[in-house]
């Protein structure tokens, strides 16, 4: 995978312990990268980059809860004391909620998703950006859902989060295209990524959206989502800026 202009380039990809973070993770490695990985998980986080070293790639890892400012501001500094800097951040860790319709979404179940999803990509983005203004360039891919294009895939606080990440990229990349940094986002269909959903198929929510959220012919491995990352990531994709991809076997198009 070398040759697409991230070999060297400094790589922050969140929730890499598992999922789509970690096929990321090997992969950004493989294309020559140097990869912080950021999970709140120490065995998952600490694996991924065990994996990295073995096929002969640089890795560090901080573990913590990424909606916290103190580890955002760790991740940041530990990525630039590594490697020098800050190429490219990758915002892909994130939680489900419930399917709960709005008027059965708890306090603490908005507060949490929105929280990991929205402001915790908020915070982490906040922090990076000074380091790559000062550079004059940056890549900035956050993995979104179909939840953000549509309102059948989630709950009110999943969806909410998610539209929140599709209007951040669109506001980055026209604040900041003329500094040199894009942003971008994938927009994940149903992968096989582990995560189990805590639904009340009795409740409203997952009554109404069950009907949409029946699978594709074929559920995406996470490398596949993985290799649309590095893509957005990449010198290849120098003139994409603002986007959303789909990455769906075609599920927002019917």
């Amino acid at each position: 995978m070398h040759g697409i202009g991230l070999e060297g380039r400094s790589v922050v990809v969140t929730g890499a312990g598992s999922g789509i973070g970690r096929a990321a993770a090997l992969q950004f490695a493989l294309s020559g990268a140097e990869v912080l990985v950021a999970d709140l998980d120490p065995v998952g986080a600490e694996r991924t980059v065990r994996e990295i070293a073995h096929d002969g790639g640089s890795a560090v890892c901080v573990v913590g809860d990424l909606s916290e400012q103190a580890v955002v501001d760790e991740v940041v500094a530990t990525a630039v004391d590594a490697f020098g800097g800050l190429d490219v951040l990758v915002n892909n860790a994130g939680i489900t909620d419930r399917m709960s319709a709005l008027a059965d979404t708890t306090d603490a179940e908005w507060e949490r998703v929105v929280r990991v999803d929205l402001t915790a990509p908020f915070l982490l983005t906040r922090a990076a950006l000074p380091h790559m203004l000062a550079a004059g360039r940056g890549a900035i891919v956050f993995t979104a859902a179909e939840a953000g294009l549509r309102g059948s895939a989630a709950g009110a606080a999943c969806t909410a989060a998610k539209h929140g990440i599709v209007g951040l990229v669109k506001s980055l990349a026209v604040m900041y295209r003329s500094r040199g940094i894009r942003a971008n986002a994938i927009a994940p269909g149903a992968t096989a990524t582990g995560i189990t959903y805590d639904v009340d198929a009795r409740a409203h929510g997952p009554g109404v959206i069950g009907p949409g959220l029946v699978l594709s012919d074929r559920i995406a491995f996470p490398e596949e989502q993985a290799a649309a990352l590095v893509f957005l990531a990449s010198d290849a994709a120098r003139h994409i800026n603002g986007a959303v991809l789909p990455v769906d076997d075609g599920r927002c198009a019917v």
